[in-house]
């Protein structure tokens, strides 16, 4: 269930400031307040979604075209496609989400490493 009173529900209702980065009529993309990476950023929808889970079962098409292709604008606005970059959403407990807002972390400007801390990356 999704609750309007989280931290990005906050943030797209302007009760709390944030670093914008890229805005159209569905998105919103700001810097991460406790950047783990040179480039963190946050996409998020400008609608109510708790994760891609509830996202892509629910949203329209038009809104996950959207969505996906901001993430792209969002990391060639950055110059982060030369390099390289990930993506991630977290969802649920397990996951390790901590917002129950559908949110995409940009991580680039570096190198990134595995997923799991002192494993080597070998998925391409």
């Amino acid at each position: 269930m999704y609750h309007s009173d989280n931290i990005f529900a906050k943030i797209l209702r302007k009760e709390i400031p944030c670093d914008p980065i890229f805005e159209n009529d569905d998105v919103l993309a700001f810097k991460d307040i406790s950047p783990v990476a040179p480039v963190h950023v946050l996409v998020i929808p400008k609608s109510a979604y708790v994760s891609m889970d509830d996202f892509s079962a629910k949203a329209s098409d038009q809104e996950i075209v959207t969505l996906m292709r901001a993430v792209g604008e969002v990391a060639r606005q950055l110059g982060l496609e030369k390099d390289g970059y990930r993506v991630i959403s977290n969802v649920g407990e397990f996951g390790g989400q901590q917002v129950p807002h559908l949110h995409f972390h940009i991580l680039g400007g570096e190198k990134i490493g595995s997923l799991r801390p002192g494993a080597e990356d070998t998925h391409a």
